[in-house]
């Protein structure tokens, strides 16, 4: 390669244009599962912004590997097999290299587990994709192309971060809320769908029969016991749907107050089974 396409200057765009689409990738994540029915709003987002330095860390290493692995030879194959084959360089021989190196470990993925041919065919399209973009530009010899490569690339994510933001928030797309419910609507029997039945009478009466109540042990081990019982129950507002709590007391029972979730359609109340950021959930449901 000439100077102006040397593969230092390949590697270099490559591993910011990985990264960028990495970065862009987690914003359209994040900006989706806003719309996605989810647990108590707000999660630990101190811990995941204490944790960016090591992910990018993380993520520089792995595009490293992955522009040397697999960008650097699908650009420098696919000059060359243009040059044989048509006797110059075409763009178009690019995804088919990309393609071709990735086939044999998306087919060897497939079938190292339940073969789901769908889930490995959408997996290897993605990928050959996403690594495409990186060689093709790569290819180019336009001057300063990784400033160009970083600045525009930064710009998309960043405008991409502003404008899902202001979608959510003038509801073009709709941020998920738990329905808001009355203490009548929770009147009668509830059930985890697998036999376990607790229902709340309109006087506040509650009856519990083999309700999962989760504790923690000296070791943080997650202990599981059946709760039977009677007793009485209350429901708070809280004046937000996320603080919506239903209080259950029961001498058998050592529960925290149930949270609601679901839809309108399909309310449910929940425990969190555990550590809270792992969003394991045991679940009541409408009988």
């Amino acid at each position: 390669m000439g100077q102006e396409f040397s593969f230092s200057r390949v590697f270099w765009v490559s591993m910011v244009t990985l990264l960028l689409e990495t970065a862009l990738a987690l914003v359209v994540a994040a900006v989706y599962s806003q719309t996605l029915e989810s647990p108590n709003v707000g999660g630990n987002y101190g811990l995941g912004v204490l944790a960016l330095p090591f992910l990018a860390a993380a993520g520089a290493v792995l595009a490293a590997v992955v522009s040397v692995a697999i960008v650097l030879p699908a650009v420098r194959l696919s000059r060359q097999l243009g040059r044989r084959f048509g006797g110059r360089e075409a763009w178009w021989w690019v995804p088919l290299v990309v393609a071709a190196i990735l086939a044999p470990p998306s087919a060897a993925a497939a079938l190292s587990g339940p073969v789901d041919w769908q889930s490995a065919t959408g997996s290897w399209s993605a990928a050959t994709v996403a690594l495409t973009v990186p060689a093709l530009i790569g290819r180019s010899q336009r001057r300063r192309l990784l400033g160009a490569v970083a600045a525009w690339g930064l710009l998309a994510v960043l405008g991409v971060a502003v404008l899902g933001a202001v979608a959510l928030q003038t509801n073009v797309l709709q941020a998920y809320r738990p329905p808001t419910i009355s203490r009548t609507a929770l009147v009668g029997t509830w059930s985890d769908r697998r036999g376990a039945t607790l229902t709340f009478t309109a006087d506040g009466r509650a009856t519990s029969s083999g309700v999962r109540d989760y504790e923690l042990d000296e070791d943080f081990n997650v202990v599981t016991k059946a709760c039977t019982g009677e007793g009485t129950w209350s429901y708070a507002a809280g004046g937000d749907p996320w603080n919506q709590e239903v209080s259950v007391d029961l001498p058998e029972c050592e529960w925290a107050p149930w949270n609601v979730g679901g839809t309108q359609e399909r309310t449910t109340l929940y425990h969190y089974v555990g550590d809270p950021d792992s969003w394991d959930l045991y679940k009541l449901s409408r009988v």
